[in-house]
């Protein structure tokens, strides 16, 4: 496994361990980064507009759309260690 895989399963498990829940935008932010990088672009159906949690998540997710998934990677362990 390379160094930033490593790293990347390191922050994964370091925000479910976070002392202190982020904010929700945050929290949105950190989970279109992770799915960018752990599954690449997003190519999953919109949920429809009722399910809002979903929608925030998809849309969230196909923001990082175009993004290397090695990028979304570091982005989100940089995001990781900043909240920590």
């Amino acid at each position: 496994m390379s160094d930033l895989n490593t790293a990347f399963e390191a922050a994964k498990e370091a925000a479910l361990n976070m002392s202190e829940r982020p904010d929700n935008q945050t929290l949105l932010k950190l989970y279109g980064l992770y799915k960018q990088g752990a599954h690449g672009d997003n190519n999953e159906p919109k949920p429809g507009f009722t399910d809002f949690v979903a929608s925030a998540k998809w849309n969230a997710w196909n923001q990082c759309k175009g993004m290397a998934q090695d990028d979304a990677k570091q982005q989100y362990i940089d995001m990781i260690q900043e909240l920590l």
